[in-house]
């Protein structure tokens, strides 16, 4: 229809009121329409396969570490990185409208959002902790079975989703807590997207490489890059699949793939690496 607005489709894992819906909302504006998926690996799927037009999602928690399941998933779809952003997480404790926290003997959460309020959790020995897949996801389901005498840790947005209300707000063990998400789009439309980047806006890359298995070949590696003053602010190794005691490094560093700098330290990497991919640039925030 002539004149109507396109509303993106953004794939992100959880239920509403995920912390990557808030992702999401950032990178792409509130006018998006969110679209939940269980597993990570369903929403690289549904980005690949076009029923999503972006996917948001996280890499790196600043307490918790890297999101490995989604460094292998960036091996293995060829989906570019178009952007980053970073949420601060602030777990709250919420329940159905009434509950009292005196009441509280059960609170669901993701595994991680459990780890991340342990303090929490030793000043209130007799609440038992029960994982679940999704920190929105609990919310729902003790709203769903009006459960009176359980709780869930998540975010304000999802206890406002869900019709609940918040009675511990902050519970997080350190308030330094934030994790990195990156948003995705197919590889038809990047080239397309990132030509809307500024000239000479502060760009950083993420690679992954994969070296010969010799003595200096590590070493020889990573000198493509000192050799041209370019910053690595991420280093990480994976094993390689198929390959016993093999790895894949994941690098970032600043720079813009186009520099001719970072093209020169690219191929003085494929001189001495058995595997590189560009796995996207994409505007430095954080």
């Amino acid at each position: 229809m002539a004149g109507r607005k396109c509303v993106l489709r953004i794939g992100f894992q959880g239920e509403r009121g995920a912390f990557s819906e808030e992702a999401a909302r950032r990178f792409c504006g509130e006018t998006i329409e969110p679209v939940p998926f269980t597993r990570f690996e369903e929403v690289f799927a549904a980005l690949t396969a076009g029923s999503v037009d972006r996917a948001a999602i996280p890499i790196e928690n600043t307490l918790h570490g890297s999101v490995h399941e989604n460094y292998d998933h960036l091996l293995r779809f060829d989906l570019p990185i178009l952007a980053e952003t970073s949420v601060r997480i602030i777990h709250n404790l919420i329940a159905n409208p009434g509950v009292k926290f005196s009441a509280i003997r059960r609170v669901y959460s993701h595994p991680v959002a459990l780890a991340q309020c342990l303090d929490f959790f030793s000043a209130n020995p007799q609440i038992e902790r029960i994982p679940f897949y999704d920190t929105a996801g609990s919310v729902k389901m003790i709203a769903e079975k009006q459960l009176v005498d359980a709780a869930a840790i998540a975010s304000s947005v999802a206890s406002e989703n869900y019709g609940a209300h918040i009675l511990k707000r902050s519970i997080e063990d350190d308030r330094r807590n934030f994790t990195r998400f990156f948003l995705l789009c197919q590889r038809r439309h990047w080239a397309r997207l990132h030509r809307k980047q500024e000239a000479g806006e502060p760009s950083k890359t993420s690679i992954l490489f994969a070296t010969r298995n010799s003595p200096g070949a590590l070493f020889r590696s990573l000198s493509a890059f000192a050799l041209r003053d370019l910053n690595l602010t991420k280093i990480e190794s994976r094993p390689l699949r198929g390959k016993p005691w093999e790895y894949l490094f994941y690098l970032d560093f600043i720079g813009q793939e186009n520099d001719a700098n970072v093209q020169k330290a690219l191929g003085h990497l494929q001189e001495s690496a058995d595997l590189v991919r560009v796995l996207g640039s994409y505007p430095k925030t954080c």
